[in-house]
């Protein structure tokens, strides 16, 4: 009897286990939060890799394997929701919330994140779908036109990075950018991040959100977050590119007929050595045949389980550029594993990422870029024997093309940054940080000019830098020079902190302190040059061939003496939250610096910031009015450093080399001091004030923020010029001088138009900036309150500088002759400084201020449609009220050296009698204005295609579609970073239009 009751028991457990079985299919739709279905997003039972996607209508059914279970709804820019079964409802409808629009949107801040609802301080946050599209290979080039006040502008050469510039330059060193914190690891080289794995970058504007980094956030602080795997879902994602790139305008010079016609109107000839027949584009021909073809791809693989999550990728970039032996590649691993323990209150983390890239840059680019527009199109590339044209009797006239193809200019790195991190939940709302990380970059750099190149040394071969440098000679030895150098740089940091996160009732407090020490070393290996090689096959891989001792004065270049350098910084933080009612908010921090690369007198430096936010619509009396949904009032204050673009022996007293003297019968090597130690040099100080105003109205509809901002520079480090009698080597790096950048900020996000098959979301960004040196002097300085500079050196422009740093004015000042038109000989005419007119101007003495190439307003404007299936995205961007010196154009107005030298198109009709035509001054300076339509991309979305391909996307992407400028010269986005922005200087590498077909596929 005992057996047949277990038997029935048993019997009806089953029956009833069956049956549970048999109901456990719950099924439902997820909609937007304007009640539209979202295709393709993941529905998972919690704990395991059960999981659906939805049908194109957003509906999804799905079997679970407890009555218990909770379902993981999540889709790219919402937020995650999770829905507990109820076992008697078998269907549900469920909303997700904007990730991108909504106030629980996380924000990432330095040692933390926080809600964008509860931030007192200015932080823009870019989703990774919002990140710019096309051949990309750099952050900056993401984020441009995409923040309000982040100004980037970028060359069309694929080995250089962009130059970004937040709110203003703060300083008189070249190093300008923003301070990149990757994963809470500070100061990572920002090549290193695959585009296709990031998530989120946060651009902390203001001082109050940048204090936390002290001295290292002058510039700002842009926080990248990568991606991560999710113990709910596994997933293989796959995505590549392929591009091809044209150049999108050239100068337009003079070809054969034009040039020939000019010079028999105005009775020159050319030379027999350079006019053999021929109608030669110089610029086409340095040019690749049939454009330059790019191309990307990336695999990734992520999941986790119940205590642990783990994410890796692959990505492969190669990129060529329209330059001859011009192209980039580069492989980037990453992995990022987080393990939990102890019943999940500590948290492993392990991050590494290794780069390998390789750079073929173009041999002595910018004289290349020279020589192709001022090349005679009468001058053939090569002989009839095949052998390269030269003229080796005119100096400064070299073949662009046979300079690329005798030359080798190549860098490899190798960049690995890895990080151990732990977190350990402690009772009362404590946790524990520990971050480990550490950088290396390994760099081996050659460059081989073969025995063709010994034949120009004759003909005075100058380089062609960028500004502000000035050209100097190169020899090149003979019969081939070879360099090559190898350096290391590593970085080790150690971060402990730990966080207060406490609730007293209408009480939230949020609370940091933690300890930093951070050692740098850098240039820690070596560089060797030779000459005489026996063959030319060689390149630089073997200098060992090379036999410079028989080449009299030949000297080996051991490269910068100063090369190696460590550096340490040490430093404590704390930061408080305090929020009441998520209505009024507070905050206050402060970092104390210490800084080996400072004076010995002024090592420590403390950099405080406080912040307060009043959310308006939390109160009563916004109850009843239907505009507001959210209304925020905030304002902050904070002080940060610079420690950037400067040595670590910048205070120190340093002897060398100070060449020779005759002594005893023979030339003696002299040495002494070429540097005056400063223990009183320190940190440049950067101030910003920030009121802003955060906003929803329309239900949702229209989201936006306002800022307001003052930021002032203080104790700025320079090179002074100073009296020899009180510092022996006639200049001294000291705290000297001020500037200041005031500006208005707006931003505004609307979604104008949703229907179940249409939409409409448009972004649109709007900055203004005021840049002024508010101050250049120093007790020691004898030089006034200004600083003429920049010398492109031009033909016959011997000693014209073109801008000047001086009190009350901005960084990057015209200050040159100004041009008054022809007299009635038809000579070029300049303004006096008398006020009188002259043809015969003064260098520097009759120079009149002459424009800024600051803009005054930047604007970016983006807007997503989406009709069915398809998805379209139109981005304009535009840059307002600058000014570029076109000194390409002013070297190219030469009348008189039309028999040796290409003329521009337009000075068809000037005067070789007129030496004046091509001076600089105001005749050169353009309206840099520009509207661009940057980006247009045209995507088809299949959806869930098969059992095992989530989705399908493919799309069509148009960079640079077109430019609406009133500049004349290849394009108007030259440099806007550094110290001499918006030069024009004969070595503009082109701009490209590319085309570019993609795909995305997730399994």
């Amino acid at each position: 009897m005992e057996k047949l009751k277990l038997l029935l028991l048993a019997f009806f457990i089953g029956f009833s286990i069956n049956s549970w079985a048999q109901n456990t299919q719950v099924s439902g739709v997820v909609l937007d939060e304007q009640g539209m279905p979202l295709p393709a997003a993941n529905v998972v039972e919690n704990g395991t890799k059960n999981g659906v996607g939805t049908d194109s209508d957003g509906k999804f059914k799905i079997s679970l394997s407890n009555k218990n279970a909770v379902l993981v709804i999540s889709f790219v820019g919402f937020v995650e929701q999770r829905v507990k079964v109820d076992g008697s409802k078998t269907n549900y409808t469920i909303k997700l919330a904007s990730a991108a629009t909504g106030l629980e949107q996380v924000v990432v801040v330095g040692y933390g994140k926080g809600s964008r609802k509860n931030l007192t301080t200015s932080v823009s946050s870019v989703k990774a779908d919002q990140l710019n599209n096309g051949v990309i290979s750099d952050v900056g080039q993401l984020l441009q036109g995409k923040v309000a006040g982040l100004n980037v502008s970028t060359s069309g050469d694929p080995t250089k990075n962009s130059s970004v510039v937040l709110r203003g330059a703060s300083t008189l060193n070249s190093s300008q950018g923003p301070f990149y914190v990757v994963d809470g690891i500070p100061g990572v080289d920002i090549s290193i991040i695959a585009p296709e794995d990031i998530v989120t970058v946060d651009v902390l504007k203001d001082a109050a959100a940048t204090a936390i980094y002290g001295n290292r956030a002058a510039n700002g602080v842009i926080m990248v977050t990568t991606k991560r795997g999710s113990k709910d879902k596994t997933q293989i994602s796959y995505s590549n590119y392929f591009g091809i790139e044209e150049v999108s305008n050239q100068i337009d010079m003079m070809d054969s007929n034009q040039l020939r016609a000019f010079t028999t109107k105005n009775n020159l000839n050319f030379t027999p050595q350079n006019d053999k027949g021929a109608n030669t584009d110089w610029q086409k021909e340095i040019l690749r045949d049939g454009g330059a073809v790019s191309s990307s791809h990336n695999l990734s693989m992520s999941g986790g389980g119940e205590h642990g999550n783990y994410f890796a990728s692959v990505t492969s970039i190669k990129k060529e550029g329209v330059l001859l032996g011009n192209e980039f590649s580069r492989v980037i691993a990453h992995l990022a594993v987080e393990q939990y323990a102890i019943d999940d209150k500590v948290k492993f983390g392990l991050n590494v990422t290794n780069s390998n890239s390789v750079y073929n840059n173009v041999p002595q680019r910018n004289v290349v870029l020279l020589q192709s527009i001022s090349h005679l199109p009468v001058s053939p590339v090569r002989n009839p024997d095949g052998s390269y044209f030269e003229n080796f009797i005119q100096t400064g006239y070299f073949n662009p093309v046979a300079m690329i193809n005798h030359g080798d200019d190549d860098t490899k790195t190798n960049n690995f940054v890895g990080s151990f991190t732990t977190e350990v939940k402690l009772p009362f709302g404590f946790s524990y940080n520990l971050n480990l990380s550490y950088q290396q970059l390994n760099s081996l750099h050659g460059e081989f000019y073969d025995s063709y190149y010994q034949k120009y040394n004759s003909a005075n071969f100058y380089n062609n830098p960028d500004p502000p440098f000035t050209r100097s000679l190169v020899n090149f030895g003979v019969n081939g020079s070879a360099l090559r150098n190898s350096y290391q740089n590593t970085n080790t940091i150690i971060e402990s902190f730990l966080n207060w996160d406490k609730t007293f009732g209408n009480h939230k407090i949020k609370a940091v302190i933690g300890y930093s020490w951070q050692e740098d070393v850098l240039g820690d290996g070596f560089q060797a040059t030779n000459t005489n090689f026996p063959v030319d096959d060689v390149s630089y891989n073997n200098l060992a061939l090379g036999n410079y001792g028989s080449v009299s004065g030949y000297r080996v270049d051991f490269g910068d003496s100063r090369a190696y350098q460590k550096k340490r910084l040490i430093s404590e933080f704390a930061r408080l939250n305090y929020n009441y009612k998520d209505k009024y908010l507070l905050q206050g921090s402060i970092r104390r610096d210490g800084g080996s690369v400072f004076g010995s007198n002024n090592q420590w430096g403390y950099f405080p910031s406080v912040g307060g936010a009043w959310r308006i619509e939390k109160e009563g009396f916004m109850k009843n009015q239907k505009i507001f949904t959210d209304l925020k009032l905030r304002a902050s204050w904070g002080e940060t450093g610079n420690s950037s673009g400067f040595n670590a022996y910048t205070a120190q007293f340093i002897s060398g080399s100070l060449g020779t003297f005759y002594y005893n019968g023979q030339q003696t090597g002299a040495y002494g001091p070429n540097q005056a130690a400063n223990p009183d040099l320190n940190w440049e100080k950067t101030a910003t004030a920030n009121i802003g105003v955060d906003f929803t109205i329309l239900k949702g509809i229209v989201s936006g923020s306002v800022d307001v901002y003052n930021k002032k520079t203080t104790d700025m480090i320079y090179n002074y010029a100073v009296n020899p009698v009180l510092v022996p080597v006639g200049s001294i790096v000291a705290n000297g001088g001020n500037m200041s950048n005031k500006g208005v900020e707006v931003a505004l996000s609307s979604t104008p138009i949703k229907t179940e098959k249409f939409s409409w979301t448009t972004n649109l960004n709007y900055s203004h900036n005021k840049n002024e040196i508010t101050k250049l002097t120093n007790p020691y300085f004898i030089g006034g309150d200004s600083i003429r500079r920049v010398q492109p050196d031009g033909g016959g422009q011997t000693g014209s500088t073109l801008q000047i740093f001086k009190e009350g004015k901005p960084l990057g000042q015209f200050f040159t002759l100004k041009y008054e038109g022809k007299n009635a000989a038809g000579v070029s005419q300049y303004r006096a400084k008398d006020g009188s007119l002259t043809t015969n101007p003064a260098i520097g003495v009759d120079y009149h201020y002459a424009g800024s190439a600051q803009p005054k307003f930047l604007m970016g404007w983006d807007n997503n449609f989406t009709y069915k299936k398809f998805d379209l995205n139109i981005f304009f961007r535009g840059v307002f009220g600058n000014e570029i010196f076109n000194a390409t154009r002013a070297d190219l107005f030469r009348p008189s050296t039309a028999m040796t030298n290409n003329i521009h198109a337009d000075a068809a009709n000037e005067s070789p009698n007129d030496l004046n035509a091509y001076k600089y001054s105001t005749r050169f300076i353009e309206d840099g204005s520009y509207i661009r339509l940057d980006n247009m991309t045209l995507g088809y979305d299949f959806g869930k295609v098969g059992k095992y391909i989530k989705k399908i996307r493919i799309y069509e992407t148009i960079n640079n579609v077109f430019t609406i400028t009133k500049y004349s010269g290849i394009d108007p986005e030259v440099e806007q970073g550094g110290t001499a922005p918006g030069v024009d200087s004969n070595n503009f590498y082109p701009k490209t239009r590319t085309f570019l077909f993609g795909l995305n596929v997730i399994f």
